[in-house]
């Protein structure tokens, strides 16, 4: 663990939540200076796909960039969601996505199950089973997308008591007291 200035250690990623993290963000957003969708090259596309089971020589077909494209919206939507009625209607979604993709119970290793893969895409089968990894170990409600109207971007939340609003402090969250502190006083002044 890596330690931050403080005295306590800084929260590590898991690299299964910074894949998908990765996977939000490869869309176009940002308002101020708005961002390309990355999944538009080849070149580019893999290297977000990798995590996911795509094969590092190839780039992705375009069926699958389109296939990947509606998952991730689906998943902003689950992110965003503002309500469990409106999060269900995203995990029902995500669950006829997933139908794709036929997994199996593999007891190989003595103690142990893991869901494997048998068919379907594989980078879809991958995004699936990534998912359901941060929603059984509970990690999946730290995902989150920076409360900056103007930002946009997607982040794991480390914070102890996960109440982390903007994906970088230092950028989003000091522009936005910044802002507020500048309305507040303008408002006195005018009073």
């Amino acid at each position: 663990m890596t330690r931050s200035r403080g005295s306590r250690p800084a929260r590590q990623v898991p690299a299964v939540a910074e894949a998908v993290v990765n996977l939000l963000n490869s869309r176009s957003h940002r308002t101020a200076h708005p961002l390309p969708d990355v999944l538009g090259t080849p070149r580019t596309a893999g290297a977000v796909l990798r995590p996911f089971g795509q094969p590092g020589a190839d780039p992705p077909s375009p069926e699958r960039v389109a296939e990947v494209r509606a998952l991730r919206e689906i998943l902003l939507r689950l992110v965003t969601a503002q309500d469990a009625a409106e999060a269900a209607d995203g995990w029902a979604d995500l669950t006829d996505r997933a139908a794709s993709v036929t997994l199996r119970q593999d007891f190989s290793a003595p103690g142990t199950v893991r869901m494997r893969q048998v068919a379907g895409d594989p980078v879809v089968g991958g995004i699936t089973l990534a998912v359901a990894e941060l929603v059984e170990d509970g990690t999946w409600p730290r995902i989150r997308v920076c409360a900056n109207e103007r930002c946009g971007d997607a982040f794991y939340d480390t914070t102890r008591s996960r109440t982390q609003r903007w994906h970088s402090y230092e950028i989003c969250g000091n522009r936005n007291n910044v802002a507020a502190y500048r309305a507040r006083r303008k408002a006195d002044l005018e009073a």
